[in-house]
């Protein structure tokens, strides 16, 4: 049985994803559905975490909007996630960056790796 499940998974998984770690700033082009149309969002912020791995793999993503903090999830592989753009990485210790819901204004800034 776990044979069978472990190749459904394989044909679910992108060819292509980016490389980008906890702490680079992202912009997650989402597919998002209104009625009978179909549109592409984007929403830009610093990721927070990234859990499991293979076909079931996560990433978070943290923005504040209109002085208010935001956090969306999405599966990697999933086929909603249509691009997912690096624009900068970050220098960070942790794993996961729960700290930074605590902080507001420059202090919830994560310092900038230059590659």
């Amino acid at each position: 049985m776990n044979d069978i499940i472990k190749n459904i998974e394989a044909a679910q998984l992108k060819a292509e994803v980016p490389e980008f770690k906890v702490g680079d700033t992202v912009k997650v082009s989402s597919k998002v559905k209104e009625g009978n149309r179909e549109r592409l969002q984007v929403f830009e912020g610093i990721v927070t975490k990234r859990q499991h791995g293979s076909s079931r793999e996560t990433f978070t993503v943290r923005k504040i909007s209109n002085g208010v903090g935001v956090e969306k999830t999405w599966p990697i592989h999933s086929p909603n996630v249509s691009k997912i753009e690096v624009v900068r990485h970050g220098k960070v210790r942790r794993a996961k960056l729960f700290y930074l819901r605590q902080r507001t204004g420059k202090a919830a800034k994560v310092k900038e790796v230059i590659r």
